[in-house]
């Protein structure tokens, strides 16, 4: 072994921020955003209003988001309920701008479609790459979550538009949205279409798909849903993330390894006692 080689990490051993992206990732990110649609409604008819339950749900996700950025590694806990949260802030900002502000869906659809490329150019202009595989210092990190509540954000909007405002129905939406989820999925599994991309499309996608869920069931049957309400459908849901979310903290299934050429080419912040040693090897490391 040589020198360099003895200086440079193991890129094997870097964890990641994210969990590894296999069928729970899509579970819980599914009942996550079924439960981003059902609480908010709940919440905004607890007395506050939606202004105050904004202001209130932006507060608590701020407070999980900084405790998410203080952890060294992927956490499930802490990063579902991150996900969770904002999830019910990317609603409340669509429902802001849709039913305070008489934003159309429309226009929403398209301006946070345009903050998400936005997000998605900055953060590939930064660090050569949008695979979440990596997601291994700050700046990485910050631009995940940014792009994470843009896709929740859009996703409502767009779901609203799809689902509302065409008269599509919460049921029929969900299956549309299934299906293009379905062929996003055989186009990267079957015929290699690119990871990255098909992977936030489909995260894009999940939206819309957890949202018309949520509301099929919590919903009038007069309206087109089961009747269940907001608060047993939230309630449901989140019972089913927690025993999920308990299952991976105890199996460790979903905990990610970085790739090797997926490591940055600088690391942020090495220890003092390391700077040193590690310094040359760093400076040259791809």
């Amino acid at each position: 072994m040589t020198k360099l080689e003895q200086q440079r990490p193991d890129a094997r051993t870097l964890l990641n921020k994210v969990p590894e992206v296999t069928v729970f990732f899509w579970i819980i990110k599914i009942l996550a955003t079924t439960v981003g649609e059902t609480a908010a409604d709940f919440l905004s008819g607890l007395g506050l209003g939606l202004s105050g339950t904004t202001v209130v749900m932006t507060v608590v996700f701020v407070a999980v988001l900084v405790w998410q950025f203080r952890t060294r590694q992927y956490v499930p806990g802490v990063y579902w309920l991150t996900v969770v949260l904002i999830s019910v802030v990317g609603t409340l900002i669509t429902d802001n701008l849709t039913d305070a502000l008489g934003v159309p869906l429309e226009i929403s659809t398209a301006v946070f479609t345009i903050a998400l490329a936005v997000t998605f150019a900055v953060w590939y202009r930064s660090e050569r790459t949008l695979s979440i595989h990596s997601i291994v210092t700050s700046r990485r990190e910050a631009f995940y979550w940014l792009a994470i509540l843009y896709t929740f954000a859009l996703g409502t909007a767009a779901g609203d538009l799809v689902g509302e405002r065409f008269g599509v129905g919460y049921w029929p939406t969900a299956l549309i949205v299934a299906l293009i989820i379905a062929a996003v999925a055989i186009s990267h599994l079957v015929f290699g279409a690119n990871a990255v991309l098909t992977f936030w499309i489909a995260y894009i996608l999940t939206r819309p798909l957890g949202a018309s869920l949520g509301d099929g069931l919590a919903q009038a049957r007069a309206d087109g849903g089961l009747g269940l309400g907001t608060t047993w459908t939230s309630v449901l849901f989140l019972v089913t993330i927690l025993g999920v979310v308990v299952y991976l903290a105890l199996t460790r299934r979903d905990q990610a390894e970085v790739p090797a050429e997926e490591v940055p080419a600088r690391r942020e912040a090495a220890p003092v006692g390391d700077s040193m040693s590690s310094a040359p090897a760093d400076g040259r490391h791809q």
